[in-house]
């Protein structure tokens, strides 16, 4: 069992989570319900599952943890993309948070 506490790849799952919050808050209200919610559960689903994973006895099911995480990730991308898309947030607002996070 690995301590997902202090690994890397959990802690920045938490910093996605920070900024995924943040870019929420630029999407309407009207979103409650749909995109927004759908962006907020996969950002928060992809440090849970790494931590669910560390539980795991065998390899092979700490691994299939990480691969869920990661299509997470690239879910919650393909979210950032339509709020783009649908002028809610501008690509430069999502690189400025990005970026912000990162110096931290």
């Amino acid at each position: 069992m690995k301590n997902y506490r202090e690994l890397n790849v959990w802690k920045n799952g938490v910093e996605i989570i920070k900024m995924t919050y943040q870019i929420s808050e630029m999407i309407p209200s009207t979103e409650k319900f749909g995109i927004l919610s759908q962006m907020t559960r996969a950002a928060v689903s992809i440090p849970a599952n790494i931590a669910e994973g560390s539980s795991r006895n065998s390899e092979k099911d700490y691994v299939r943890f990480l691969q869920i995480a990661l299509g997470l990730a690239f879910e919650l991308q393909t979210y950032f993309i339509i709020v783009t898309e649908l002028l809610w947030v501008s690509p430069k607002e999502i690189i400025t948070i990005q970026k912000n996070w990162k110096k931290r």
